[in-house]
C-alpha cells in the first residue's frame, strides 16, 4: 500500500489545508467566488475610519471574524489633515507589500521552502499637480511604485527570487494595481 507523505506546516502556512484548499476549488471551481467588503465612516476632515468584518466566499457567507478589523485613514498636517492614520495611497503600498508576502509565503510553503526572513520597502510616486487639481497633465495616481524585497531561507538565492516572482504573477492586489479594475460608485442622498 502507498502512502502519500504528510507535508507538515511551514513558514506558518498550513500545508495540508493549503493543498486541500486548492483540490477542493479545482473540484468545485464555484468555491473561488468571493466578495469582500469594506465599509468606511468619515470622521472629520480627512480622517476616516474603515471597517472590515464579513465576506462571501467558498459557497457561503463567513462569520468567522467575529469582530470587525479597524484601520483609521488620514492626511498629515502638510496635506491638510491631523495624521490620525496613514494616507489612503499609504494604505495601498500596504496592500501591495502585504499580497505579495502572504503569496511568498504560502508559495515556499508549497514547495518545501523555509523561509528565515522576509522584508520589503514599497516606494511609490505621486505628483501633486493631479490631486490638487492644478494641472490635467499630471495624473492623480502613483507614476511608479517599487517593491524591494529582503529574503532569506533554505533555497539558493535564484529560487528564492522565483518565489517572488510567483507571488507577482499570482498576487491580486498587483493584478489590480498594473492592469486596472473596472470601478463602479454609486452615491445615495437624502
Amino acid at each position: 500500500m502507498t502512502q502519500t507523505p504528510t507535508r507538515p506546516a511551514r513558514n506558518g502556512v498550513d500545508v495540508p489545508t493549503l493543498f486541500a484548499t486548492l483540490d477542493a476549488v479545482r473540484g468545485t471551481p464555484s468555491l473561488a467566488d468571493f466578495r469582500f467588503r469594506a465599509s468606511n465612516t468619515w470622521i472629520s476632515g480627512t480622517h476616516s475610519r474603515t471597517e472590515i468584518q464579513g465576506f462571501y466566499g467558498a459557497g457561503q457567507e463567513d462569520t468567522s471574524r467575529t469582530e470587525p478589523f479597524v484601520s483609521d485613514a488620514d492626511h498629515p498636517a502638510v496635506l491638510v489633515g491631523t495624521g490620525q492614520g496613514p494616507t489612503p495611497v499609504e494604505t495601498l503600498l500596504h496592500a501591495i507589500a502585504a499580497c505579495l508576502t502572504a503569496g511568498l509565503a504560502n508559495i515556499a510553503a508549497a514547495r518545501g521552502v523555509t523561509l528565515t526572513r522576509v522584508r520589503s520597502t514599497v516606494e511609490g510616486d505621486i505628483d501633486l499637480l493631479g490631486i490638487l487639481g492644478l494641472s490635467d497633465d499630471v495624473r492623480n495616481g502613483y507614476r511608479q511604485i517599487r517593491v524591494s524585497f529582503e529574503i532569506e531561507g533554505d533555497a539558493a538565492p535564484e529560487q528564492l527570487a522565483a518565489l517572488v516572482e510567483q507571488s507577482r504573477r499570482r498576487s491580486a492586489v498587483y493584478d489590480v494595481l498594473s492592469h486596472g479594475t473596472d470601478v463602479v460608485i454609486d452615491v445615495t442622498t437624502p
